[in-house]
């Protein structure tokens, strides 16, 4: 049964704005995509009313669940301070005006300490890690997915989460392309390949579409990915982050439940000046670092074993002992790994006696092994 744009807004003109407005009047809606099931928009407010919104967000996203033949529905709140306003006046004595309150007496919780230690662990996993990187092109995608195939290896109960929303790669390394169902509460179940179990953004929207959102747009699809799929019974969630370290990646930091990060970076000099970066931001929200992963740490001939350091070499190494992290290790460039990626088979699962598998399951160990508290207490 196809939804479409005009049964999402029939649905929303039902519910009420905080000040009584009907949704779809209330001048706050983004354009609504409706296709093959799928609903997303945006509610755009003023920061100093957001707090007085996120309950009507619930509901509208509620609602257009409800609709027959909706899927999947992603419903973000944009939040965002009007030019030249200012900060809200302190509050005032209420006077017994009927309505909601005043969007500044909507107070945010107190208290210092982590962002993290407020965080709700996603039921029924143990430890979810992030591989993040401080740009793109730097392998981060194909280090994560071979990662969780070496965590695999090692005897864990794995899932990989695609979190890149604007250029999702796990679809094209997995080989899958299938759209996951919906259990009986409505949740999505996660694909599952090579034994893990597996969510993308890629696997709801076609391989071709431009993702054109805005951050809370894509903290809204992020958050939906870890919270409304059945990920079941996990050891290790393994996190495929977006690259840099712009709001997004810095928000999605703070309120995912991160057990610690693993950096992925080349050898040259501008990459390793982005994974600095990176390593501050999670040191910024308090997220163990894990240790930094040199990948394309050399060019190796498949032809006759020379190595070449296309790229320089160590340049990575030297940077995690400056920084005091630990350094986790070399993966080369090398066809095979490019190969194997691009046909949709992990190198550790297509070529597990391999040098390359081996690689990856040995930086796998010592991600476990500083994972063993969390893991203990699962």
């Amino acid at each position: 049964m196809s939804v479409t744009q005009q049964q999402v807004l029939d649905s929303l003109a039902r519910i009420k704005s905080p000040r009584g407005v009907a949704l779809t009047n209330a001048n706050v809606l983004s354009a609504v995509s409706a296709s093959d099931g799928k609903v997303f928009f945006s509610i755009n407010v003023d920061a100093t009313e957001a707090r007085a919104w996120e309950s009507i967000r619930a509901e509208a996203e509620a609602a257009v669940r409800a609709i027959p033949g909706v899927t999947t529905v992603m419903v973000a709140l944009t939040a965002e301070r009007k030019p030249g306003s200012t900060p809200p006046p302190p509050p005032q004595p209420s006077r017994g005006t009927p309505g909601v309150q005043p969007a500044h007496a909507h107070k945010p919780p107190q208290g210092g300490g982590s962002p993290m230690a407020r965080q709700a662990e996603i039921p029924g996993v143990a430890a979810v890690i992030a591989v993040a990187s401080g740009k793109g092109g730097v392998g981060k995608s194909t280090t994560a997915l071979n990662l969780a195939l070496g965590l695999r290896d090692l005897g864990l109960k794995v899932g990989l989460l695609d979190a890149d929303i604007y250029g999702p790669s796990v679809p094209r390394l997995t080989g899958l392309h299938d759209k996951p169902e919906l259990n009986d509460e409505r949740k999505m179940i996660p694909l599952r390949r090579f034994g893990l179990a597996i969510m993308s953004i890629g696997f709801l929207v076609e391989e071709e579409t431009a993702m054109i959102w805005r951050g809370p747009m894509v903290m809204s699809a992020v958050t939906q990915m870890l919270r409304d799929v059945e990920w079941g019974k996990l050891d290790v969630l393994v996190v495929d982050m977006p690259p840099g370290t712009g709001d997004a990646q810095l928000t999605l930091a703070q309120n995912v439940p991160l057990k610690g990060a693993v950096i992925v970076s080349t050898p040259q000099d501008l990459s390793l000046i982005d994974a600095r970066r990176g390593l501050a931001m999670f040191k910024k929200v308090n997220v163990p670092v894990l240790g930094i992963v040199e990948n394309m740490s050399y060019f190796q001939c498949p032809h006759c074993g020379t190595k070449s350091d296309i790229f320089g070499h160590g340049g990575a190494r030297h940077e995690a002992e400056k920084l005091g992290v630990p350094f986790l290790g070399e993966i080369p460039l090398h066809m095979a790994i490019r190969a194997t990626s691009d046909a949709g088979n992990p190198v550790v699962d297509s070529e597990p006696d391999g040098p390359h598998a081996a690689i990856y399951r040995a930086i796998a160990g010592q991600v476990r092994d500083q994972l063993r508290g969390a893991l203990a207490t699962a």
